[in-house]
């Protein structure tokens, strides 16, 4: 624990940590927002499609080989 010998480490304290919070609370808005960016429909249904076609095109070019 921390003993303070005036009010202005006080203060200073005081408002470190105030900046803090309004950090802390900015990076959750953002990591919330790219996490509903990360789950959106178009964003899914891209990734999705992108597997699909990726796995498709693999399979073909395996088939070929094979020939």
């Amino acid at each position: 624990m921390k003993i303070y010998t005036s009010f202005e480490e006080l203060d200073k304290d005081i408002k470190v940590l105030k900046l803090e919070k309004e950090i802390s609370k900015e990076e959750i808005k953002l990591n919330f927002n790219g996490i509903k960016d990360d789950f959106s429909f178009l964003n899914v249904v891209g990734k999705t499609a992108s597997s699909v076609i990726q796995k498709a095109l693999t399979f073909k070019l395996i088939r070929n080989l094979i020939k």
